[in-house]
C-alpha cells in the first residue's frame, strides 16, 4: 500500500464498535511515528498521553463534541504541550541530544543561547501558541500510522480542554492538552461516513502555483 492510497482509505470515524481494541504492537508502532514527528530546533515540546482506562474516559466525555465516539473508541491519545518553554527544559533536552550522540555538553550552545534569548522575549502565551502547534505535526504522522495499519482514527479538537487538563493532572507536569486522537475500528452500520465518497478541494483549486 502507498501513503496516498492509505489516506484515501482513512476518514474521521463518526462511531466506533467497541467491542475491538488495538494491540499493543499496533499502538506502539503509532506512538513511534508521533515520537519521530520533526519539531522547531529538536525540542518536542509536547507529550502523548495514552488514555485506555474506561473510567477516565467516562470522565473526559464531559464537553466533548462526539462524546459516543470518546467512549466507544479502543485509545484516547492526547497531544499535550509545555505551557512555556525554559532554559531548564532546553538544557535538557539537548544534553540528551549530546549524551546520545556521545558529544561533550554544551556542543550546541550557541544554538541554545540563541533560542533562549528568543523565547525569554515572549511571554508564556506565545510560547504555548508555538508548542501547541508542534502538537499537530505530530498528530498527522500518527494518523498516516494508523491509516497504513487499517486502523481508523479521529482527530478532535472539540472536547473541553479544562476537563481533559484536571482529569489528568496535566498542571502538574506543565502541560496543556491541545488536541485528541481516538483509536479503533469503525462500527460499520453506525459510521455514517464510511458510506460517502471522501471528499476535498480538486486539486487545481488546492495548488497555487506562481
Amino acid at each position: 500500500m502507498s501513503l496516498i492510497e492509505d489516506l484515501n482509505w482513512r476518514h474521521a470515524v463518526k462511531a466506533y464498535d467497541s467491542t475491538k481494541k488495538v494491540s499493543e504492537e499496533d499502538l506502539n508502532k503509532i506512538l513511534e511515528a508521533a515520537r519521530l514527528a520533526p519539531t522547531s530546533s529538536g525540542l518536542q515540546p509536547f507529550r502523548v498521553i495514552v488514555v485506555e482506562n474506561q473510567e477516565l474516559k467516562e470522565k473526559m466525555v464531559k464537553g466533548a463534541l462526539n462524546p459516543e465516539v470518546m467512549r466507544d473508541c479502543s485509545h484516547v491519545l492526547v497531544f499535550a504541550a509545555w505551557e512555556s518553554y525554559s532554559n531548564e527544559k532546553i538544557d535538557k533536552v539537548y544534553d540528551h541530544h549530546t549524551d546520545v550522540r556521545e558529544l561533550p555538553r554544551g556542543r550546541f550552545s550557541s544554538y541554545t543561547d540563541q533560542i533562549k534569548q528568543i523565547y525569554a522575549a515572549q511571554t508564556p502565551e506565545e510560547h504555548f501558541a508555538h508548542t501547541a502547534r508542534q502538537t499537530y505535526i505530530a498528530l498527522g504522522l500518527a494518523m498516516a500510522q494508523a491509516a497504513e495499519l487499517r486502523i481508523d482514527s479521529t482527530p478532535a479538537e472539540g472536547f473541553s480542554n479544562e476537563v481533559v487538563n484536571e482529569i489528568l493532572d496535566l498542571k502538574e507536569l506543565g502541560l496543556k492538552s491541545v488536541t485528541l486522537l481516538y483509536l479503533g475500528y469503525r462500527d460499520t452500520q453506525n459510521d455514517w461516513l464510511s458510506q460517502m465518497k471522501k471528499v476535498r478541494i480538486p486539486m487545481k483549486e488546492f495548488i497555487i502555483r506562481k
